[in-house]
């Protein structure tokens, strides 16, 4: 027995060795990174290559935090003696050490990158939230079809590429967007047709896309899905990965959209606002309905801390209408101070976290407050005593599959707008992105899939600008594994069970 405890203790004290070696050797190595990335920073600097106000000390310290690894080697050896003085294990420091370390790591690498330009960096998180904006619309449909069926639909990416298709010969064959303006001045005989009718000449582009989508979707779901429902899961799966290659290989062919890249024809112009070019408008009113929702939330807290509150928070109206203005003018007035900063801000930017925003909130709506929004919570709890309460499951099911197919036929017209290319395989990796996002945020969740898809679409973008743009889905892809790891049901996992 006393051999055994002295082994016991031989193999503790070794491992809190190694625990403290492996931080010091990485001490050692992140001086080395140091010294030599710097004198590559110089030289950057003098050929520029890099821009910077930075000098001196000044540079040479914000070039440490950019090194990043010294710092997290000293985070490391801390917290393994503040581990010893607590009398912890070298288990727990390793269950759960390494991810605080490197946490600090990142968040002293961007520090360093924000310090180092910060108008450089800014624009990434501008172009980080765009995307994750668009990949929220993509994700809310993976995590509402999940929520309901429990199937990951991966042709939930290819309806997303069908609908992008069907905006873009809705504007360059059927002109659907000038269909308001010509309408407007042959009835009124102006010679030009005032900008709202563009306005909603666009929406009617969307509103196509979003019909296609959702009417596509719910074929499939009655022909692929459907006959499968009793069957194995793994069945299902199978069968949502063949749908997607017959999807993606049949919009391939000649007579269908065809293999080559296509240049997408913008339906309005982009305009581009910075500190050379400020719209104030914009801005005040963004931070209008920033102030508006802050206010009604802090009217709702007041009236709840009186006991008065119940007539106010039964309004979903009332209460999705304060949310709406904070995550609008919130998000809205960010874009917009960046302008001020003389960072640049589009037209596209505002419209894509406007729409995502909106369509969340919809979403919301629908769940929570609607007839068949409360069919789809109980399909999702208990699909056979839904069935008894007189609910017509299948029903339901293919209603959730258009309605997530049109938050993507929705997605489909920002992104092409935004990234104005399209091709046969060009929801692939938009729709892997945006079902890790949806896993990431917690699968079943609305607010969860918002959030995961902002998450991942900063991290995709910061990854590709300061490591390496061939690894930018790597990088996106092992935090998701790391989030797994910590909190296996994602950001904002439930129990299995409803999810709303």
């Amino acid at each position: 027995m006393g051999n055994s405890e002295t082994r016991a203790r031989i193999g503790t004290i070794a491992l809190w060795a190694l625990l403290l070696g492996v931080g010091i050797w990485a001490t050692y190595v992140g001086m080395l990174s140091f010294s030599r990335s710097r004198a590559v920073l110089v030289d950057k600097i003098a050929s520029g290559e890099v821009r910077t106000e930075l000098s001196g000390a000044g540079l040479a310290f914000v070039q440490s935090l950019r090194s990043a690894i010294l710092y997290a080697a000293v985070a490391w050896i801390c917290l393994v003696l503040v581990a010893l003085f607590r009398r912890q294990t070298p288990q727990q420091v390793l269950a759960r050490g390494w991810v605080w370390v490197l946490a600090i790591g990142v968040a002293i690498k961007l520090l360093g990158e924000l310090l180092l330009n910060p108008g450089l960096f800014l624009e990434i998180v501008a172009g980080g939230l765009q995307k994750g904006f668009l990949y929220a619309m993509i994700a809310l449909g993976y995590t509402m079809i999940y929520g309901v069926v429990k199937l990951i639909n991966f042709a939930h990416g290819d309806i997303f590429m069908v609908g992008a298709f069907v905006s873009f010969y809705t504007i360059t064959k059927m002109n659907m967007h000038h269909w308001i303006g010509t309408l407007y001045v042959r009835s009124t005989g102006v010679a030009q047709a005032p900008g709202w009718t563009l306005g909603v000449g666009v929406v009617l582009v969307i509103l196509s896309s979003m019909v296609t989508s959702a009417a596509l979707a719910m074929v499939v779901e009655r022909v692929a899905y459907k006959p499968l429902r009793t069957a194995p899961r793994i069945a299902s799966l199978i069968t949502a990965v063949g749908v997607s290659f017959f999807l993606e290989y049949f919009s391939a062919l000649d007579f269908s959209f065809g293999p080559d890249y296509v240049t997408y024809e913008r339906p309005f112009d982009m305009v581009r606002w910075d500190s050379t070019n400020l719209n104030l408008t914009l801005l005040s009113l963004l931070f209008a309905l920033l102030l508006i929702g802050g206010m009604g939330q802090v009217a709702v807290w007041g009236l709840a801390r009186r006991g008065q509150a119940r007539r106010v928070t039964e309004s979903a109206l009332l209460r999705l209408s304060i949310r709406f203005f904070l995550l609008a003018g919130g998000f809205g007035s960010l874009y917009m101070s960046l302008m001020l900063l003389g960072v640049g801000v589009t037209n596209i930017q505002i419209l894509v976290m406007a729409l995502s925003v909106f369509l969340l909130i919809g979403l919301q709506y629908i769940v929570n407050q609607t007839k068949i929004g409360r069919a789809m919570r109980a399909s999702a709890w208990d699909k056979p005593t839904a069935r008894l309460m007189g609910i017509n499951v299948d029903q339901v099911i293919s209603f959730t599959f258009a309605l997530g197919a049109a938050l993507a036929g929705a997605a489909s017209v920002l992104y092409a707008v935004a990234y104005p290319q399209l091709v046969w395989n060009m929801g692939i990796m938009p729709g892997l992105r945006a079902f890790v996002a949806a896993v990431l945020g917690g699968i079943g969740s609305i607010p969860g899939a918002f959030v995961g898809s902002l998450i991942m679409g900063q991290a995709e973008e910061l990854s590709a600008a300061y490591i390496s743009t061939p690894m930018r889905d790597a990088i996106a892809f092992t935090l998701l594994i790391i989030v797994l790891i910590i909190r296996p049901t994602g950001i904002f996992g439930e129990p299995e069970g409803e999810k709303a």
